[in-house]
């Protein structure tokens, strides 16, 4: 669980304008790269095929890469591109709200990590204490009777 400083609203602020900004970059050096995007926030025009859609995982990584990186752009708060799907090739223009990208590589190299709860993600944890998360911490210490023996000998 993210740390509660990274939910609030001025963390995504930060996160989206970063999001941008290397990707502005990507784009600006001519690298080609690729998203870890979350799948039930993309829109895909035309809609592909339920099969191939429901064989996409929650988090699907896209390379943007050959005619996809061509065709990408930033455009009010999307990144957009063209891919094909499927053993048919079918074609799709793939629309990604940029708070919906988890994470960038270049090759396989993660050169970002987006850690900011998504838009879609209205409700927000019950908050613990400090009080209660280190009794939590140190029930699951003792939990182990390894741990155990190694605080016994500890106080000693």
């Amino acid at each position: 669980m993210p740390h509660k400083s990274l939910e609030t609203e001025e963390f995504k602020i930060i996160m989206k304008e970063h999001i941008l900004k290397m990707i502005t970059y990507m784009f600006s050096s001519n690298q080609e790269f690729s998203v870890a995007c979350e799948i039930s926030e993309i829109h895909f025009e035309p809609l592909l095929p339920k099969e191939i859609h429901d064989s996409l995982p929650e988090i699907t990584l896209f390379m943007l890469a050959n005619y996809s990186f061509e065709s990408a752009s930033l455009e009010d708060d999307f990144l957009s591109f063209e891919a094909g799907f499927g053993p048919a090739n079918i074609g799709a223009l793939v629309q990604i709200p940029i708070t919906a990208i988890r994470q960038i590589f270049v090759g396989e190299y993660p050169i970002l990590i987006n850690v900011a709860p998504s838009s879609k993600i209205e409700e927000i944890p019950a908050e613990n204490s400090e009080d209660e998360d280190e009794d939590n911490s140190m029930n699951a210490l003792l939990n182990n009777p390894e741990n155990a023996k190694l605080l016994k000998k500890k106080k000693k």
